[in-house]
């Protein structure tokens, strides 16, 4: 008789946050929660060696680097963990990808509050029609300064992280603030 390893309680952690973090981008818009709050299960769901990250946070430089990453400059990261940026323009600095090679735009990791601030619309691939949501914390500027750079299929996936509550916005998806 086969029996399936059973896994630790760190793997346990891992599997529910990349769990959470797929479901979240196939369902824009749609709040789902992490294991825990902040971006440490990001970062253990995420990371490995074959990965360049950038953090503007560096309390989260060790456990990037205890993953096995590389810390890279921004415009060179495969994700970038932004925290809560004082000004948009740090999007015009991501990577996002080319015709030939979309999935070489960053992954984005931003501090925002849910459910409170701007009300936004978003419409695009995996959404239902229409979704309404708010969300505050975010600089000026900063959905405006996303529909400038990303030019589907090139852009970058964003994560919207407030405690343990996420929110996925892929680079297909259109956000209008109302």
């Amino acid at each position: 008789m086969l029996t399936a390893p059973v896994p630790s309680p760190f793997e346990a952690r891992t599997n529910a946050a990349f769990d959470a973090l797929l479901w979240a981008l196939s369902r824009p818009g749609m709040m789902r929660r992490l294991p825990e709050a902040g971006e440490g299960a990001i970062i253990d769901a995420l990371l490995d060696r074959e990965c360049r990250v950038y953090s503007a946070d560096p309390l989260l430089v060790p456990q990037i680097l205890r993953s096995g990453a590389e810390i890279a400059e921004i415009d060179a990261a495969d994700h970038a963990f932004l925290g809560a940026p004082d000004s948009a323009e740090v999007l015009r600095t991501l990577a996002l990808g080319s015709d030939l090679y979309p999935d070489d735009g960053a992954t984005v990791v931003i501090r925002a509050r849910l459910g409170q601030g701007a009300p936004l619309r978003l419409t695009g691939p995996g959404v239902d029609g229409v979704l309404r949501l708010q969300v505050g914390g975010l600089p000026d500027g900063f959905w405006e300064i996303r529909a400038q750079i990303a030019r589907y299929p090139m852009g970058f996936d964003l994560f919207l992280l407030d405690g343990d509550r996420l929110i996925g916005v892929p680079r297909s998806t259109t956000v209008e603030v109302l």
